[in-house]
């Protein structure tokens, strides 16, 4: 049993911004599932969002994300978010993370380039070459290495929040949380006044998908599963150009190919995107995902083409030198032929209902990032919101865990494992996680019906009843732990997205195509 000031279970952006803030004084445990380097952000290509130039405004990018938003945003929470992204870039490049400098006549902040993304009427986003989130995570990775106020545990997976109810107390409170450690093969009790969510996302519950393999709503799962309510949960988004290649493992062709004036073609050479919206490739990522996934079940094709070669060699290697190797690697040259591209589940815009202090329902209880739901994404995400997400309501949560009061912990018991045995057959695992990534590739995609989300729901059903039995009677395992995660989750999501009678951003329901008058969130609040 072990007891810190504040327990962060995630090292992703939002996390590791939150380490450092707190870390001067406070005691601090961050539980990441892998390495500290390894997770979502590390992958995030593009950059981050900012109105930081001249000729952009802090006005137009809160209206730029509330029209991709399509109605959903709250505008409060996207003012906040948006009014403090100018400090959060400088916070970054006060830590020292290297990004590009410009080479030309176009906008800048300071001297460092800034790119054009779907959805921005603006060049706003700041990035270093096309792995801007490498560049900062491993920036921030070095500054929680050396600090002796923060323990990382890495190969750490939280299994589950410690809670007064769990504890049969009265209140709502949480103490932090039981977590396995895979090296030592036992469950940890780790305490802590304050208890911060920063898991990430759930896009290992689709069968294609851009997030690396930690991404299983861990978080999503225990903030529910201990009382949290969840909101929009339906709106996932579907990168629309994951690299098509049997040996590229889910690799992100990032947004800003289009934003440099990339063109989506099929097979036969024709561009299709004027046809589907006026902004054409730079359409948000919905529109883009789904004109995408009509042409190639209208035409049979396997993927599309994404088209940057027109451009000079040396632009290309300049501005995408990562995509450009990783290509050439696989045997495609993006100097001088298109890249094969398919839609993948890429971002969950719904999650934990928080406030602008990463507050969520349960006390003491904070969550950030893609695992919660502040408003700023309403039904679909702008490219590159994500991070400034992470580092705006990361700082904002901190100083809020600054301000309060520490309580006293109360008397945990150890986790107690004497009534199960080490598994029998560990394929039921892993049949029923593939299984469940089948079904809802297949059923709760880009595109949706009644009849599909009712499938889907019955065999969740199935599967939790399975997953519920082994967890009952065996010990736990990594595998384990998450595909319990991501079967709750995908209840969360069918359920959701059953209760839209609308086609609205991420969400597009063959029953309802139509779009709803007055938008409304649809939030699910957990049983007594």
């Amino acid at each position: 049993m072990q007891a810190f000031d504040v327990l962060i279970i995630g090292s992703g952006l939002g996390g590791m911004t939150m380490a450092l803030h707190l870390a001067e004084t406070r005691r601090v445990a961050l539980v990441t599932k892998r390495a500290l380097v390894e997770g979502s952000s590390p992958l995030a290509q593009g950059g981050i969002a900012a109105a930081l130039s001249e000729s952009d405004a802090i006005e137009s990018h809160i209206r730029d994300t509330a029209i991709a938003g399509a109605g959903l945003c709250d505008m409060e929470a996207t003012r906040f978010i948006v009014e403090h992204s100018r400090a959060a870039i400088d916070w970054l490049i006060d830590m020292g993370v290297p990004f590009t400098r410009t080479t030309d006549n176009e906008a800048s902040y300071h001297g460092f380039h800034l790119t054009r993304e779907g959805g921005h009427s603006q060049r706003r986003i700041i990035h270093a070459a096309d792995a801007t989130g490498s560049a900062v995570i491993e920036t921030l990775a070095a500054k929680i290495a050396a600090h002796p106020n923060i323990t990382v545990l890495e190969d750490h997976v939280a299994l589950d929040l410690i809670t007064d109810h769990k504890l049969g107390r009265e209140g709502s409170n949480c103490w932090g949380a039981y977590v396995y450690d895979k090296q030592a093969d036992r469950v940890h009790t780790i305490l802590a006044p304050f208890t911060v969510l920063a898991t990430g996302g759930a896009g290992k519950v689709y069968l294609y998908t851009t997030n690396p393999d930690v991404s299983t709503g861990d978080g999503i799962a225990m903030g529910w599963r201990a009382g949290c309510r969840v909101s929009n949960m339906e709106f996932i988004q579907f990168h629309p150009t994951c690299l098509y290649h049997p040996h590229a493992k889910s690799f992100l062709i990032s947004e800003a190919v289009r934003g440099e004036g990339g063109i989506l073609k099929l097979p036969d050479g024709t561009r299709f995107m004027p046809e589907h919206d006026e902004r054409a490739e730079l359409a948000p990522r919905d529109i883009v995902a789904r004109a995408i996934d009509f042409e190639m079940k209208k035409g049979g094709f396997d993927c599309v083409y994404l088209d940057i070669s027109h451009k000079s060699p040396d632009f290309v290697k300049e501005h995408f030198p990562n995509i450009y190797q990783r290509c050439l690697e696989l045997g495609i040259d993006i100097t001088r032929e298109p890249i094969p591209v398919v839609p993948a589940a890429h971002y969950t815009c719904g999650g934990l209902v928080t406030d602008q202090a990463g507050q969520t329902d349960v006390g003491n209880l904070y969550a950030v990032g893609e695992v919660a739901c502040t408003g700023l994404h309403g039904a679909n995400r702008m490219a590159s919101n994500s991070l400034l997400e992470c580092l705006v309501l990361g700082k904002s949560a901190a100083e809020h865990i600054l301000a309060d009061t520490v309580q006293t912990l109360p008397q945990v018991p150890e986790w107690d494992e004497s009534q199960v045995t080490d598994p029998d057959e560990e394929v039921v695992i892993s049949h029923n996680w593939d299984e469940l990534r089948r079904f809802m590739w297949d059923y709760v995609g880009i595109v949706r019906t009644n009849k599909r989300l009712e499938r889907a729901l019955h065999r969740i059903h199935l599967l939790q009843a399975e997953v519920h039995e082994y967890y009952s009677n065996f010990r736990v395992s990594n595998d384990l732990i998450e595909l319990r995660n991501l079967v709750l989750t995908a209840e969360l999501i069918v359920h959701s997205a059953m209760l839209r009678h609308e086609s609205r951003g991420l969400h597009f329901s063959r029953d309802y195509p139509g779009l709803a008058a007055t938008p409304v969130n649809t939030i699910l609040t957990p049983s007594a």
